[in-house]
C-alpha cells in the first residue's frame, strides 16, 4: 500500500451521485491490446446490463413481408417478425428497383419523434433517408421503437420496474434484442449482402445504433446522429438499462465501433455541440490505435436536434464510399420524394395484429420463465458442467454485482487511533481505494503474538453488532478468533454503523444506470476489506464471517474473491426463490438473471462454506448439488440454527476439519 492520496473526509459514494447529465470524458488506452481487453469487458457488461448475457434463445423470426408498393426507383413493403415468441418487431422494408446481385443492408432505428418511424418533418424524416438509401442501391429497414405505432404491446415510457430489472428485463434490453433480431432479419433476405451491413439512427435511434455496434460485429458501418455526448447520456427509459453506465459512458461505448468505419453527426443546437473538440477527438484516439483514422469522420450541422436533410446528405456519401467504394458525392444526394399516407406504412392498418401477440405481463412471465429454464439447463452436475457453468456466468455475475478486488497499490488506509486490550491491540482506521471515493470505517484486532491467520467479520448492523456489551471490546466470536491467534478485521459496510447518510438518488432519473445499489456497495466493501486484510497481514487467503444480512452480502463476495477460502455466513431466513426477498434485502439489478446466490456459491466452490440460520423457504439443495459437482460435498455445511460464536470461529479457523 504505497498510495499517498488521502481518503476523502466522507464516503463520496453517499454524496456524489452520478446521473445522465453529469459531464464525463473518455481517455483511450495507450495500446491496442489494452483497448481490446476493455472492449471484451465492456461488451460483457453491456450484454449483462441489458439482460442478454447469457444470450436468450433465438426463436424463429416467422417474418411476414406484405403489401408491396413501387415508386420512383424504390419499393416499400410492410414487415413484422417475432423477436421473442408473440413479441413483434414491426416496420418497413425499402428496396431499390432494377438492381441485380446482392445489395448492402442499412438498419434505421428512429428517435423519439411523435410519429416514430413515420416521422417526416424538416428536422427529421425516416422515410426520406430510407427512400434515399434504396435509390442509392441499398435495402433499408426501419422499425418501431417498442411502444410506437404498430408496436403496441407495451408502453414505451413506463415499461418495467425493479422486479423486471432484477431479471435483466428492461425496455433498453428489449430494444437492443429487437435490433439484433433486425440484423438477423436483414441477413435472411436473399438480396442482402451479409458483408455490407450498416446502421444509422438519430437521438434515441443513435443510442440504439451505438449499442448495437458495440455488441454485434455484423454491423460493418455506422452513423450515430446527434447522440454521442460527454454531458447528456440519453433521457428516456429506453436508453437507461440498469448498471449500464457505471464506470463507462456513451463516448467509450461508441468508440467500440473501431476500427469499423463510423460517421459522427453532431449539431450546434443540442448536447452534441462540443463534438468537434471533445467527443470526436476522444474516439479518434481509439481509431489511431488501429492506424484507421481514415475510417472515422465527423460533420457538425448548424441546427437544433435533428436528422435533417443536411445531416442526411453528410451521411450518404460516407456510406457510399464504404458500401460501394465510390467517391462520387453526386450519386449520394437526397432527391425529392412524395411521402406515403400512414396506411401505406403502418403494418396493421389493413390487417389485425396476430392473435398470439402477447401483452406486457405475458412477456414478463415468459422472460422470467425462460431465464429460469436457461439457468436450470446449465446447472452443474459434474466437474465438466461446472466448468461450463462458470465460463458462461462468471462474466455476467461479476458485471451485475460489480465488485472488484482492488490492486494492492490502490488501497488506502488512514489510522484513527490505537489502543491496547487484554491480549490484543485494536487499530481504528478507515480504508478505501484510490479514486473510488469510498471510506470504510474499520477496526483491526491483532493478537499479542504473530497471527497465523486472518478473518474478516461483517455484521448487518456494523461493527457494533460484533462488539461486546461495552461497545469497545470484541464480542464472543472475535475473542474466540483472537485466542486462535487470528487477526480480525471488522468493518462498517456501506450505510451500516458509522457509515451513515444515505445517498439521495431519488433526485435523478434512472439512478441504477449510473450508480451501484447500497447492496452492491456493501459487497464491494467486503471485497475491498478482504484485499486489505490479506495485504496487511501478509496471508494468501482469509476467512469471512457474515452475520445477519451481511451473510448474504458475504456470499456474493465469495463469488467475486477467490481468496476467501472459508466462510461462515448467516442466511438470515432469506428466501432465495422469492423476488420480494431480493427486492427488499438483496437488490442488485440483473442478480436473478445471472443466478443469484446459487451462482455465487458455484463461483466460490470448493471454499469451505457454512450457511446457517437457513429458513424453510431457502433452497439449499442447488448449492449442495454444486458442491457435489465440485467434488467437495464435505466442504459445505447447511444449518437451520445459528452456531455459537466459538463454533463460528472454529469454522473460520479450520473449516469442516474443525468439527
Amino acid at each position: 500500500m504505497t498510495v499517498s492520496t488521502p481518503l476523502p473526509p466522507v464516503d463520496r459514494r453517499l454524496t456524489e451521485i452520478r446521473h445522465l447529465d453529469l459531464p464525463c470524458d473518455f481517455i483511450a488506452p495507450r495500446t491496442k491490446a489494452a483497448w481490446e481487453s476493455r472492449v471484451r469487458e465492456l461488451r460483457e457488461h453491456i450484454l449483462t446490463s441489458t439482460g442478454l448475457l447469457p444470450a436468450p434463445e433465438k426463436c424463429p423470426l416467422k417474418a411476414r413481408i406484405s403489401e408491396r408498393i413501387e415508386r420512383d426507383g424504390y419499393s416499400i413493403e410492410k414487415v413484422y417478425f417475432e423477436s421473442l415468441p408473440g413479441f413483434f418487431v414491426t416496420g418497413n422494408l425499402y428496396r431499390p428497383l432494377d438492381v441485380s446481385g446482392k445489395c448492402p443492408g442499412v438498419l434505421n432505428p428512429h428517435g423519439h419523434w411523435k410519429n416514430g418511424r413515420l416521422a417526416d418533418e424538416p428536422d427529421g424524416s425516416i422515410p426520406a433517408r430510407c427512400i434515399s438509401f434504396a435509390r442509392q442501391g441499398c435495402v433499408a429497414f426501419s422499425w418501431d421503437m417498442a411502444g410506437y405505432n404498430d408496436s403496441s404491446q407495451l408502453e414505451h415510457r413506463t415499461f418495467g420496474g425493479d422486479r423486471e430489472r432484477l431479471w435483466g428485463l428492461s425496455l433498453m434490453g428489449l430494444q437492443l434484442w429487437n435490433s439484433i433480431r433486425s440484423v438477423d432479419f436483414l441477413l435472411s433476405l436473399p438480396d442482402v449482402d451479409s458483408s455490407r451491413i450498416a446502421c444509422t439512427g438519430e437521438s434515441g435511434g443513435g443510442t440504439q445504433t451505438f449499442l448495437l455496434t458495440a455488441v454485434d460485429d455484423r454491423i460493418q458501418l455506422s452513423a450515430p446522429v446527434n447522440m454521442i455526448s460527454g454531458h447528456m447520456q440519453g433521457g428516456c427509459l429506453c436508453e437507461n438499462a440498469p448498471n449500464l453506465r457505471i464506470e463507462t459512458n456513451n463516448i467509450e461505448i461508441a468508440a467500440m465501433m473501431a476500427p469499423r468505419p463510423m460517421m459522427m453527426i453532431s449539431a450546434t443546437g443540442d448536447w452534441t455541440v462540443n463534438t468537434p473538440s471533445l467527443e470526436f477527438p476522444a474516439i479518434r484516439e481509439v481509431y489511431q490505435l488501429y492506424d484507421a483514422e481514415d475510417r472515422l469522420d465527423h460533420a457538425q450541422i448548424d441546427a437544433g436536434h435533428n436528422y435533417n436533410v443536411d445531416s442526411r446528405n453528410a451521411v450518404y456519401p460516407f456510406f457510399g464510399k464504404w458500401l460501394f467504394g465510390s467517391d462520387d458525392v453526386s450519386r449520394f444526394v437526397e432527391r425529392p420524394f412524395t411521402a406515403e399516407p400512414p396506411e401505406n406504412l403502418l403494418v396493421f392498418a389493413r390487417e389485425p395484429v396476430p392473435a398470439h401477440a402477447v401483452d406486457a405481463e405475458t412477456l414478463i412471465r415468459y422472460w422470467t420463465r425462460q431465464a429460469t429454464l436457461q439457468l436450470d439447463k446449465i446447472r452443474p452436475s459434474d466437474a465438466r458442467s461446472l466448468r461450463k457453468f462458470r465460463q458462461t456466468l462468471t462474466p455476467a455475475f461479476r458485471s451485475a454485482v460489480g465488485a472488484v478486488a482492488p490492486e494492492r497499490e490502490r488501497l488506502i488506509e488512514t489510522l484513527k487511533s490505537r489502543r491496547q486490550g487484554d491480549g490484543f491491540t485494536a487499530q481504528h482506521l478507515y480504508i478505501g481505494r484510490a479514486g473510488a471515493g469510498d471510506r470504510i470505517p474499520a477496526t483491526l484486532y491483532l493478537p499479542s503474538v504473530a497471527p497465523r491467520g486472518a478473518a474478516l467479520a461483517v455484521h448487518a448492523d456494523g461493527r457494533k453488532g460484533l462488539s461486546g456489551d461495552d461497545g469497545r471490546t470484541p464480542g464472543a466470536t472475535l475473542q474466540a478468533l483472537l485466542r486462535e491467534n487470528h487477526a480480525v478485521l471488522s468493518i462498517d459496510a456501506c450505510m451500516t454503523g458509522e457509515s451513515q447518510g444515505g445517498a439521495d438518488t431519488g433526485r435523478y432519473a434512472y439512478p441504477t444506470t449510473y450508480n451501484r445499489t447500497t447492496v452492491g456497495h456493501r459487497v464491494q466493501d467486503i471485497v475491498t476489506a478482504a484485499t486489505y486484510l490479506r495485504t496487511c497481514i501478509g496471508v494468501a487467503q482469509i476467512s469471512l464471517i457474515g452475520a445477519g444480512d451481511a451473510g448474504l452480502w458475504g456470499l456474493l463476495a465469495c463469488g467475486i474473491d477467490p481468496h476467501i477460502h472459508r466462510a461462515a455466513l448467516d442466511m438470515a431466513l432469506f428466501d432465495n426463490r422469492d423476488d420480494e426477498a431480493y427486492l427488499s434485502r438483496l437488490y442488485i439489478p440483473c442478480l436473478r438473471r445471472v443466478g443469484g446466490l446459487d451462482t455465487a456459491a458455484a463461483l466460490a466452490a470448493p471454499a469451505d462454506l457454512l450457511l446457517h440460520n437457513i429458513g424453510a423457504a431457502f433452497d439449499a439443495e442447488r448449492i449442495a448439488e454444486i458442491y457435489r459437482a465440485a467434488d467437495a460435498p464435505d466442504r459445505l455445511r447447511v444449518s437451520k440454527t445459528t452456531p455459537s460464536g466459538s463454533q463460528i470461529a472454529q469454522w473460520a479457523v479450520a473449516g469442516p476439519a474443525g468439527r
